[in-house]
């Protein structure tokens, strides 16, 4: 790290301290010389930090002291220019509004220099450009609110419009997580309607409000067993796949893989449940020639009467 990425770490390392703290101690923390250390004290002292001194016990610095709220790194400020650009990508309206206040605010506070690297990076880092640029933005679901409610463990109440028939039905739920899949983002928690843990999309919720009222969830949150859950209404599905395409799959699969075996050379046979036949069917398409369908069943025909469908003409 450079001299000013040090000594902003230093700072933060001496008011974040309970006690005062050797120079060899800090000379081993930034792998730099003790006369590289005290040059830092100098700096801090030019820069009106009031750091203090015993002789016996170290350094420290004065209680009442505040650094600046905002002290970023090039490297700190372009891994946050990653971020908001992602939520900027996002087909959610009100997360677009507020990724661009956060942005706003940031400019408003950082040194010159900074601010022009930001806004370098702001029209030079693109996210996911095909649904930044592509994807319809939506409106609903109030993504804050809902996490408000997550993190003090309150119910929540919603009307939800279903995708399959549209119908807008009142909604009460026990949040445990929000969760970005592709192109959208979901709520999963308990349904009180279903008295099951079901996912909710958050554009087709609407009028969402926090109850007065605490649930406890059944022990820790099992959040990659909720996210990969399986019920009864799961079948196991089982592909084979071609080496060539095994990165590819395993990074995208809307699924958790149980089962992995070579099954002769440069081939892969992968186990894993779901319970959207449908989806997994359309899904896997992209992979024409390096993956076959084993099972189930069923799978497989659906697979042939969507491929006869996609060779019919149009009417």
């Amino acid at each position: 790290m450079n001299s000013s990425e040090r000594r902003m770490k230093l700072i933060l390392m001496l008011q974040q301290s309970n006690s005062r703290i050797m120079v060899d101690d800090i000379a081993e923390k930034f792998d730099v010389s003790r006369r590289t250390v005290f040059r830092d004290f100098n700096s801090l002292s030019e820069m009106n930090v009031p750091v203090t001194y015993d002789k016996y016990n170290g350094y420290g610095i004065m209680r009442s002291y505040k650094i600046p709220p905002l002290m970023f790194t090039s490297k700190e400020l372009a891994t946050i220019m990653v971020g908001l650009n992602f939520v900027k990508s996002q087909i959610d309206k009100k997360l677009i509004e507020d990724a661009k206040g956060v942005e706003l605010k940031i400019k408003e506070v950082v040194p010159d220099d900074l601010l022009e690297f930001m806004e370098s990076l702001e029209e030079r880092t693109v996210v996911d450009p095909y649904l930044n640029f592509g994807g319809q933005k939506m409106e609903g679901g109030d993504w804050y609110i809902i996490s408000n409610a997550i993190s003090e463990n309150q119910s929540i109440k919603c009307e939800y419009r279903a995708k399959s028939n549209e119908e807008v039905t009142n909604r009460k739920i026990d949040p445990y997580l929000i969760v970005f899949f592709r192109d959208h983002w979901n709520v999963i928690g308990h349904s009180h309607k279903r008295d099951a843990v079901r996912n909710f999309v958050l554009d087709r919720m609407s009028d969402i409000q926090i109850l007065d009222e605490n649930f406890v969830p059944h022990g820790k949150i099992d959040v990659e067993g909720l996210i990969f859950r399986s019920d009864e209404s799961s079948y196991k599905v089982e592909v084979d796949v071609q080496k060539s395409a095994l990165k590819r799959f395993k990074a995208n699969l809307p699924a958790k893989i149980i089962n992995k075996k070579e099954i002769k050379p440069n081939l892969f046979r992968f186990s894993f449940f779901f319970d959207n036949l449908r989806f997994i069917n359309e899904w896997l398409l992209q992979f024409p020639r390096e993956l076959k369908i084993v099972g189930p069943e069923l799978l497989i025909e659906k697979r042939k009467k969507l491929l006869k469908e996609m060779m019919e003409p149009t009417k």
